[in-house]
């Protein structure tokens, strides 16, 4: 990417947790794990055995705790990158708008409504 005159690209945006360099090797570990979900073993085992499974992957406390209170928000601020988190959302059976609730603070049927309302 070539650099922009005057642009910032770590601008400060309130509520964002911007996925830059710092933030992809803070959730290495994380996305790693999270990237192993494309397999359906994988996916088992970590049902079968989360705090085993993210033991084998050498997640930090923050991230442990994170994907135990099933907190999209918190995993993104310990270095989720969205697309892999989908693939967690997958496993608990989480749609888009389960997310985009959680992102928001919103309950799901709330999140809904907002965007019914957008259209």
């Amino acid at each position: 990417m070539h650099d922009l005159p005057g642009f910032d690209h770590h601008t400060h945006i309130p509520g964002t947790t911007i996925f830059d360099g710092k933030q992809a090797m803070k959730g290495y570990a994380l996305n790693k794990m999270c990237y192993s979900f494309n397999r359906q073993e994988c996916r088992e085992a970590f049902l079968a055995d989360e705090e085993g499974y993210m033991a084998q992957f050498g997640l930090n406390d923050d991230q442990k705790a994170a994907i135990r209170a099933r907190d999209v928000l918190g995993l993104i601020a310990a270095g989720g990158n969205i697309y892999y988190l989908a693939k967690f959302a997958g496993i608990f059976k989480l749609g888009v708008q389960d997310v985009g609730g959680m992102q928001t603070g919103m309950t799901t049927a709330e999140f809904r409504e907002f965007l019914l309302k957008q259209a």
